[in-house]
């Protein structure tokens, strides 16, 4: 793969929320149902909506969906929590209440932590002396429109 973008990181964290929350829940070690299986007969289904099933995740999506995760270990506990919330679907509204901050705090801290990751994905330091504008600025992809050169 070539040089990553946001978006492609975006994407790809938002599919691994997808894929953790199709996972099956945590059991406790030696929890068991003690009621026996309900089989439901033709009489029982007749009229009823049929119910869809999404497909369950591929080992390859189980794959990068926790090779995703680790990238956050790349960033500052509550801006990891912050890309994830926003990854998993949460609106800006609760993402805002739970960490206490505003909307455009919540909005620049996501793009950096983005931005962030891009880095480390291709390849070069974050450099610290520099204003997170400046990271956000240049992990973004160019758009050479031409014109003056």
């Amino acid at each position: 793969m070539g040089e990553w973008t946001t978006a492609q990181v975006q994407d790809r964290l938002e599919l691994a929320a997808g894929v953790m929350r199709q996972m099956p829940g945590v059991m406790p070690q030696g929890f068991f149902n003690a009621w026996p299986e309900y089989f439901h007969s033709f009489a029982d289904k007749v009229g009823q909506e049929p119910q869809m099933r999404r497909p369950r995740s591929s080992p390859r999506q189980i794959t990068q969906a926790e090779e995703a995760m680790l990238w956050l270990r790349w960033l500052e506990p509550e801006d990891g929590r912050l890309v994830w919330a926003r990854a998993d679907g949460m609106a800006w509204k609760p993402i805002c209440w739970q960490f206490g901050i505003s909307r455009a705090t919540a909005n620049r801290r996501w793009q950096y932590g983005l931005a962030v990751i891009v880095w480390r994905l291709n390849g070069k330091r974050v450099p610290t002396r520099r204003s997170k504008a400046f990271v956000v600025s240049k992990a973004a992809p160019r758009h050479d429109t031409g014109g003056q050169g």
